[in-house]
């Protein structure tokens, strides 16, 4: 696409028979244990810019635009959850990983989850931010965009407007939006291609079949939480830490959907012993 970042690296993969361009960034000892990080919805790998560095050097750190954001391609198909792990594995596979750890925000969540559900024999820990993996959790907006043509109508009409209003609402504290952050969401809205991903990913989180497997997930997982998050609210969390046989939740007060970005230091060392502790 026009205006790819300066030494943007990319690798193509074929998951579904179909070629997709994706943006990765892999960085740190290759002989190193490998963690792989996963974006929400309408996001991208910048995501992590507070937390992949920090990692680096002690962990081999892989980080990627999934299929339809950031700077990856956006084809028509699936873009279920089950489908973006398919292409999670086929991008470790290009890059000659084995086992890894995943960690995943908001709807990266269910990619993360499903990922572990596809292969089992690879991921060794989890660790979700303000997980997006229930069914109950879908907007209205959502729900009608199932309808054909209703959807398309809706994507087309309001998707692009007003994404410094629903940014605020993903935040406890609104003076964490400036104006370039709004102004770099608004002009990744203007690529080609991405309001139909964004409709294609939001008809593809059918999550009601994918809750009944959430309990086969028996890596150790680390919930981390905002307590005010507006977006994923807190008792989704307490759900899934229930449902999963070996997860642990961790909440962070004045925080909302990011804690990366809210509770930094307190997240982040959080995610660093979890992933310091050595699996059962």
């Amino acid at each position: 696409m026009t205006g790819e970042p300066k030494g943007a690296e990319f690798v193509t993969v074929a998951p579904d028979g179909l070629a997709v361009r994706v943006r990765v960034e892999d960085a740190g000892p290759r002989e190193a244990p490998v963690v792989v990080l996963l974006h929400g919805f309408a996001s991208a790998l910048e995501t992590w810019a507070t937390v992949a560095p920090r990692l680096v050097g002690t962990y081999r750190v892989i980080r990627m635009d999934l299929k339809g954001f950031g700077w990856t391609d956006r084809p028509a198909g699936d873009y279920s959850p089950q489908a973006q792990a398919r292409l999670v594995l086929a991008v470790l596979d290009a890059r000659g990983v084995g086992n890894f750890a995943v960690v995943g925000h908001s709807w990266g969540s269910s990619v993360a989850l499903a990922t572990a559900l596809a292969a089992p024999h690879r991921v060794n820990k989890i660790a979700l931010y303000d997980a997006w993996v229930f069914d109950d959790q879908l907007p209205a907006f959502f729900r009608w965009a199932q309808v054909d043509g209703v959807g398309e109508a809706l994507f087309g009409l309001f998707y692009k407007e007003r994404a410094d209003e629903r940014l605020v609402r993903a935040f406890f504290d609104p003076a964490l939006i400036n104006q370039a952050f709004v102004e770099e969401v608004e002009r990744a809205l203007q690529r080609p291609g991405t309001v139909a991903a964004a409709l294609a990913t939001a008809r593809g989180q059918h999550f009601a079949e994918l809750e009944t497997k959430w309990p086969r997930v028996a890596q150790p997982t680390l919930l981390l939480w905002g307590a005010q998050d507006a977006v994923s609210w807190l008792e989704f969390g307490e759900r899934l830490a229930s449902m999963l046989p070996n997860a642990r939740l961790q909440v962070f007060q004045r925080c909302g959907h990011f804690p990366m970005l809210e509770a930094s230091e307190a997240s982040f060392a959080a995610l660093s012993a979890f992933l310091r502790q050595a699996a059962p």
